[in-house]
């Protein structure tokens, strides 16, 4: 009995609480997204508006009702997931050691179509650094938000990101990076389809 429960958990790739806090975190992004750019058109920053089709509540009341409950979602889930990587050090067996030279020689080998991905629980140096850089941009992304929806509350943290005004920039460009994230990973699920599966299954 020891011997199959030790032979599954080595056979694991992501744990459950990985699979589970991915997917929350997936699904609380594009809520956040969708209906953060509905509150955006309501007063936009820059000289475009995203189509209204393209995002959700209706009206700018519905857009912060659904904002403000992905936005508790993606918080509390966000610190079980950075809490569970510490806890179990896998965020140091994973992401560490990494270095600009491994990251250089690695995204060379990517855009030459010869980075390997024969082993999938092994990530990469662009793997690493772009886990890395998407959970620093959440919580660029929580921090900012909360700069603009406490500016009178938390003064220090709206002068942190420079301002009301400015705190709405770092804001959209913490989401315009999500969204890139999200299209380069959908882009590279589609092309090794086995990770999909690993992170619907564990192993």
């Amino acid at each position: 009995m020891q011997a199959s429960v030790t032979s599954a958990d080595s056979a694991a790739i992501h744990p459950l609480w990985l699979r589970i806090s991915h997917w929350i975190n997936a699904f609380a992004v594009v809520i956040m997204t969708l209906s953060g750019w509905r509150i955006y058109n309501a007063s936009p920053i820059f000289s475009f508006a995203f189509p209204r089709d393209w995002t959700l509540g209706g009206w700018l009341g519905g857009a912060l009702q659904w904002h403000f409950a992905a936005m508790w979602l993606l918080a509390i889930n966000g610190l079980i997931y950075l809490g569970m990587n510490l806890l179990t050090r896998r965020l140091w067996r994973k992401f560490f050691p990494l270095s600009p030279r491994a990251i250089l020689h690695d995204l060379l080998h990517a855009l030459k179509g010869k980075l390997s991905h024969a082993d999938a629980r092994q990530y990469n140096a662009v793997q690493k650094s772009a886990y890395l850089s998407v959970m620093l941009a959440l919580i660029v992304l929580v921090l900012s938000g909360l700069a603009i929806w406490k500016s009178v509350q938390l003064p220090w943290l709206r002068d942190l990101m420079g301002g009301f005004d400015n705190a709405r920039v770092v804001h959209f460009c913490a989401m315009s990076y999500l969204v890139f994230f999200f299209v380069v990973h959908v882009v590279m699920v589609a092309l090794v389809p086995r990770t999909l599966l690993s992170m619907l299954r564990g192993r």
